[in-house]
């Protein structure tokens, strides 16, 4: 996974994007990860799980033995690889389609979850989209409202109805930025967004202690998913990840299993907490 250094320029005129159209492909999950039954018995829900972060996510958990909701906006081709790779695994999946930022979507994921399994034990609230502005003043009403209603409002809505179905011992898993840390110059409302999940997260965990719930957060640097060749320029993908001390982007599979620590019991005693994954980049927060 670290022979190549940034991708090669490419741009895809669509989000979220698409994995298929990749070059090279992300790598989403190795040989060298073994599962041990980690997350055995466990059903597991994942927003944004046809591709990149998510899709890695889903794969592991349920190489980890987790039964699988891959939730996803539209990308049918990849939604399909994302279960088949599941059930490659032995474990069971369900897709649904549909934005989150509707509450009604929302439900129906947990509904479905519900209806086939009987349990959620885990949320991976990973979805989002970013759509870069040179200045404030170009960044539209309707843009700034669409990245919250994506990035944070789904958040607290996927989050509000899967919370009668969880237990104790659950997990819920929020996927951040490093972008909320050190910002980015034109990344301004997604950057805002991914402040509000870490500030969701710690403030939430203290909420759910009580409860037995732990909720943490995932704070990638630069990963080599369909958003990234879906929201910039080709000469921007093709530097992209380059300015990382590690000098390259990051794959899927390099991050997920961050998520299936703070899912198991491994992290029994870890809530609040926001694991950085980012090419080395330290950042004090």
């Amino acid at each position: 996974m670290t022979e190549d250094r940034t991708p090669p320029a490419q741009h895809q005129d669509q989000q979220p994007g698409s994995e298929q159209q990749m070059r090279p492909h992300p790598v989403y999950i190795t040989d060298r990860y073994r599962g041990a039954g980690k997350l055995k018995g466990k059903v597991a829900i994942i927003t944004g799980a046809d591709s990149g972060i998510g899709r890695a996510v889903a794969v592991h958990f349920a190489r980890e033995g987790a039964n699988v909701l891959v939730s996803y906006l539209n990308e049918e081709e990849d939604a399909r690889v994302t279960c088949a790779a599941i059930e490659a695994e032995g474990s069971e999946v369900i897709s649904h389609a549909g934005d989150i930022a509707e509450r009604a979507n929302c439900q129906a994921l947990v509904d479905k979850a519900i209806e086939a399994w009987g349990r959620i034990d885990i949320l991976v609230n990973n979805a989002g989209e970013q759509h870069p502005q040179d200045n404030l003043e170009d960044i539209s009403e309707e843009q700034w409202e669409k990245t919250f209603r994506t990035n944070i409002f789904a958040m607290f809505q996927l989050t509000k109805a899967t919370l009668p179905h969880l237990k104790e011992g659950a997990s819920i898993i929020n996927t951040t930025s490093i972008t909320a840390y050190k910002g980015n110059p034109v990344l301004l409302d997604y950057s805002s967004t991914k402040g509000a999940i870490t500030s969701f997260t710690r403030s939430l965990s203290i909420n759910l202690a009580k409860r037995g719930i732990r909720v943490n957060a995932v704070a990638p640097g630069p990963i080599w998913t369909p958003l990234i060749p879906s929201t910039f320029g080709a000469d921007t993908v093709s530097e992209f990840g380059g300015s990382t001390p590690m000098e390259r982007p990051g794959q899927p599979a390099e991050l997920a299993p961050s998520y299936v620590y703070l899912a198991c019991e491994d992290a029994s005693y870890v809530s609040g907490q926001v694991l950085h994954v980012n090419g080395g980049t330290v950042l004090n927060g």
